[in-house]
């Protein structure tokens, strides 16, 4: 009873404690109501008698008696379908000049949560008079008012503007966290990044002030980050903490709420995801029905062990048949994270995928389609269904994210040729677009001709029309742009062949441009992506270098691996390159304990490749502490992160024994490397093919090369010789023959590596020759990269003069001839 009178809003506790609470009989049957039929009975009987304040609380309690049951037993249809439901609406209409601002905001509340239409009458003139009251609303008022607007999908409303130019004028008088991650949530894609650093340090400050135990409000505060795209990693970190003591009372929709949540913003943390695995797994046998087993399959299946996965597949297999159509979608998601190939289950899917077909909306079904497709689900029929409706809803589309994301999606389905009606829409919103949804496109339309057979023998205009508009929205875009953040943004997720081949260039001319802009709030993020698209820019790299020597105590400490990892990977260094990473191992170093275990592996290791072995780094890496929590984390992650984990972890443990003996770190992936080595031989390409023949005819005979050698500690090397110490050549006891597979592979003997280490005479050497192809190099020259010289100080260390064979030299007009290929070789063999 308190929670309903405490809902029913000031006007009503008044009438409730005042003494015309004993005359007003029409209250008293309310308050004795403890069911919706109590509540329509007294709305029945009294309706001509009801008052602005009777219809306020009825509808509060209706919607009390709702809120207070799980979600699967609401009965909201059933109350919405009563005729004296129509009747508290038609009232609520007539008093609405008459309720006061709290009751006004509830009402609102309280119909739409009860699925009233957002173009019902009734909610449009309760949004009208809210508006006009909007200035002296209580922010708890504001607040739900914000909430209904957002739930009307007025999030870019003139409204919602108004809300929030209030919000940033009264920012400081919001001491309620739930109040202001209400309001944050609401206008979030209305936030300038002035009034969003506002946002997040008033949320920060108020969020001591939460009870321990309330962890949805620091969840709307990851909300609120994962809607503006923004990682404010200090804050993230105190969310994580509320939510890991709050393990033991999370639901599996709340884990998955969370989980989706991080995934989104790419924050990993272990200890969250352990906990999280070890409280669902707790779960499972509670899991019972539809609604429950479906939040918990989305949750665990992508973090659990094998054993589970199929625990849980048997489960979903036995309530597909049951799952509606909000659920087989999360289902069929998750099934296709953990790429399952249960058949089984996907056909049970897909069953009831074909049944709900008209319930979904085209975000929906565009993610179902690209779910099943990437499950590799066979079955023509339904996707071809899937394709007609796919075009349905782009050919009615105005949206740009929309329609990108319909069009990548149809691209993925077999079709010989490009829709007309695709093009047309393609063409109406591409100069809306920004940088990633122009690249989204790009990809399309080359699968698209890749696929059209009639393109190889014409050059079809609509394809080149269409490329051609993309590159030249690309190029505005960029010349046009005055902001490093947002740029930055629209690059986040860009790459491929057209991005490097268009927009590469001009991208860079426009950060560089911007290069005064570059400061401690963005330094990483352009640091990554200077990494991730292999292009070494002076300029930019010095400018990072210097901002992150000079504020380096207001990088968050977890943003020093993204700082450092273009100077390493692109073998740079600046002025100030000791600077750079002794400021950077400083400011991590006291936090080696906060960051993920394959974090912390990945940043040793790009540390490593610049030659650089922080004692502290790797003795907390190689404790048994450590790698038994690595262990346990590397069973959540996804596979490809995990291999990556375990070969980056493989290649620190070889640099640090052959690097830093000193630290007596024992080598213990001997196992795991010839486990490697048993499973794929790697590919060989022709010109290799071309130069191990010619070995054979400089060095004197094929006997006197060794190919697909693999050294101690197991790295490969395209091409061993000896010489003596005479440097001519010495012959191999077994001659080397180069065996390719039907797929391309070197075949490699069992014995390479004991055959390859035949002593040596007296004063002789041996020889390693590696061809390096372009991916040893930046992209926009030919300045090796880090791992290629890391690789030669390693080869080094083992014995081996070093000869590499860079492409460019080895393609050029100057070696186009037999003979001065061989000479070529001669020299940089015999000198």
């Amino acid at each position: 009873m308190m929670l309903r009178l405490r809902y029913a809003g000031p006007c009503l506790r008044r009438l409730v404690h005042g003494s015309s609470v004993h005359r007003d009989r029409v209250l008293q049957q309310l308050q004795g109501c403890s069911a919706e039929d109590q509540v329509f009975d007294v709305v029945g009987k009294y309706k001509a008698k009801l008052t602005v304040d009777h219809v306020s609380y009825a509808v509060g309690m209706l919607w009390q008696f709702q809120k207070e049951r799980p979600e699967v037993l609401r009965t909201v249809d059933l109350v919405r379908g009563h005729p004296q439901f129509l009747t508290l609406q038609v009232l609520a209409e007539n008093k609405i000049t008459l309720m006061d601002d709290y009751a006004l905001i509830d009402m609102l509340y309280a119909f739409l949560r009860m699925k009233v239409e957002h173009h019902d009458s009734l909610v449009q003139q309760l949004v009208s008079e809210a508006w006009l009251r909007i200035d002296r609303l209580p922010m708890s008022s504001l607040s739900k008012f914000a909430v209904c607007l957002n739930d009307q999908q007025l999030h870019h409303s003139p409204v919602m503007g108004h809300i929030t130019s209030i919000l940033d004028q009264r920012l400081s008088s919001v001491n309620d966290a739930r109040i202001l991650t209400a309001l944050m949530i609401s206008v979030s894609s209305l936030v300038s990044p002035r009034l969003r650093d506002a946002l997040i340090s008033r949320a920060d400050d108020l969020l001591h002030t939460v009870d321990p135990s309330n962890y949805n409000t620091p969840r709307r505060m990851v909300q609120f980050l994962r809607n503006i795209k923004f990682m404010h990693r200090p804050l993230l970190e105190k969310c994580n903490e509320i939510f890991l003591r709050n393990i033991p009372r999370l639901d599996a929709e709340n884990i998955s709420i969370i989980l989706g949540l991080y995934q989104s913003l790419q924050f990993n943390n272990c200890d969250f995801r352990l906990a999280a695995r070890q409280k669902l797994t707790e779960l499972i046998d509670t899991s019972t029905d539809p609604f429950s087993f479906s939040k918990l399959f989305v949750a665990l299946a992508p973090i659990a062990s094998v054993e589970i996965r199929e625990r849980l597949e048997n489960t979903a297999l036995l309530l597909a048949d049951e799952f509606n159509a909000q659920q087989v979608l999360a289902v069929a998601e998750a099934l296709e994270e953990i790429q399952s190939r249960n058949l089984s289950l996907l056909h049970k899917i897909a069953s009831v995928v074909k049944k709900s077909l008209h319930t979904y909306k085209s975000v929906e079904v565009a993610r179902i389609t690209q779910a099943l497709f990437l499950l590799q689900y066979q079955n023509p029929e339904l996707f071809a269904t899937l394709r007609n409706i796919l075009i349905n809803f782009l050919q009615h589309s105005f949206y740009p994210y929309e329609v990108t994301m319909l069009t990548r999606v149809l691209s993925t389905l077999p079709s010989p040729r490009l829709d007309e009606s695709v093009v047309s829409r393609i063409d109406a919103i591409v100069t809306q677009c920004n940088l990633g949804e122009l690249n989204t496109i790009s990809f399309a339309v080359a699968k698209w001709i890749r696929n059209d057979p009639s393109y190889r023998h014409s050059t079809h205009s609509k394809y080149v029309r269409l490329l051609q508009t993309l590159s030249r929205c690309g190029h505005e875009r960029l010349r046009t742009a005055d902001q490093l953040e947002l740029v930055l943004e629209e690059l986040r997720h860009v790459s491929g062949e057209w991005f490097e081949e268009m927009l590469l260039e001009e991208a860079m001319a426009t950060l560089r441009r911007m290069t005064p802009q570059v400061d401690w709030t963005n330094v990483a993020d352009l640091a990554f992506f200077l990494t991730r698209t292999n292009y070494l820019c002076p300029p930019l790299m010095d400018r990072i270098a210097s901002v992150a020597v000079e504020q380096i105590h207001q990088i968050h400490h977890s943003a020093t691996y993204p700082t450092m990892l273009p100077f390493s990977v692109l073998n740079y260094d600046p002025v100030k390159a000791d600077e750079l990473y002794d400021a950077c191992i400083k400011r991590f170093t006291p936090h080696i304990d906060s960051f993920d275990p394959h974090l912390l592996v990945l940043m040793a290791y790009s540390l490593a490749v610049a030659d650089r072995f922080p004692e502290e780094l790797i003795r907390e890496i190689f404790s048994i502490g450590f790698l038994g929590k690595l262990d346990s984390q590397l069973e959540t992650l996804a596979n490809a992160l995990n291999m990556r984990t375990r070969l980056r972890l493989m290649e620190l443990n070889r640099a640090v024994c052959l690097e830093c003996p000193e630290f007596q770190v024992p080598w213990f992936h001997e196992r795991y490397c010839q486990q490697q080595h048993r499973k794929g031989n790697g590919s060989i390409s022709p010109v290799q093919q071309q130069i191990h023949k010619m070995l054979g005819e400089v060095l004197g005979g094929i006997n006197f090369v060794q190919v697909a050698v693999v050294t101690p500690y197991f790295y490969a090397v395209d091409f061993e010789c000896k010489l003596d110490k005479h440097g001519r050549p010495l012959p191999y006891t077994e001659p080397s023959s180069l065996q390719i597979s039907d797929g391309g592979a070197v075949l490699r003997d069992s014995s390479s590596l004991e055959n390859s280490r035949n002593e040596l005479p007296p004063g002789a050497q041996r020889v390693a020759l590696d061809f390096l192809d372009s991916k040893f190099f930046c992209k926009n020259s030919h300045h090796m990269k880090g791992e290629a010289l890391m690789r030669k100080r390693h080869l080094e260390i083992l014995g081996y003069r070093v000869v590499q064979i860079p492409h460019f030299e080895w393609n050029s007009m100057e070696l186009s001839t037999h003979e001065n290929w061989k000479k070529y070789l001669k020299k940089k063999i015999l000198g």
